[in-house]
């Protein structure tokens, strides 16, 4: 059984002790580390490249802020973002910083779990209570690429992989990475190949 490995980031102890305390109880996850604030989160993220990190939305430094810079530094860290609000704009915004997934507090420790299997999976996860409005919200306003997100999903659509669009582009490959994850979050995709149709489809 491979290892899952977890961060944890809010600015809560006790709440974050809980999660860490109930999540490594779990046989396959492994928590690498904790923090309260967006620069506990991209330090995480240097240092440990956790596969996911949890992230508390409205911590010191903004949740949502971190997303990009947490990304950068750790390209292939499932951000999943942690929330007790409920509004649409915020997921919506994460979702497009790069954030896997999206839950509300509350949520129980088998939720939890799923979630992060998910995400580790490869798919989004959005907590059933808002899936459906931010779908919604998603189609309804899409957002623009820029130019080298643009360049990305064409190679995409070409039937290039991301080793080639590197080499293509003359960039590395873990900025290719980080490129396609802004791409997937901005067309509402989980995977390349829907991302791709999505681009044709609005192209």
């Amino acid at each position: 059984m491979t290892a899952i490995t977890i961060a944890i980031v809010d600015d809560h102890p006790l709440f974050r002790e809980g999660v860490s305390r109930t999540l490594s109880e779990i046989d396959d996850f492994v928590i690498v580390g904790e923090g309260e604030s967006a620069d506990d989160a991209t330090t995480l993220a240097t240092s440990h490249r956790p596969d996911v990190l949890v992230l508390d939305v409205s911590m010191p430094g903004g949740g949502i802020d971190a997303i990009s810079d947490i990304l950068a530094r750790s390209p292939q860290t499932k951000v999943l973002m942690l929330t007790a609000s409920e509004d649409v704009d915020s997921v919506v915004a994460a979702l497009r910083r790069g954030a896997a997934g999206y839950i509300v507090k509350g949520i129980g420790s088998r939720g939890l779990a799923e979630a992060i299997r998910t995400v580790v999976g490869g798919s989004r996860y959005i907590s059933p209570s808002m899936r459906a409005k931010v779908e919604k919200t998603l189609l309804d306003r899409p957002a623009s690429l820029t130019p080298r997100e643009t360049e990305v999903i064409e190679l995409v659509a070409g039937g290039l992989t991301n080793k080639q669009i590197a080499r293509r582009l003359d960039l590395q490959e873990k900025t290719i990475k980080h490129h396609m994850t802004e791409i997937l979050s901005k067309l509402g995709a989980t995977n390349r190949t829907e991302a791709a149709i999505r681009w044709r489809q609005g192209a």
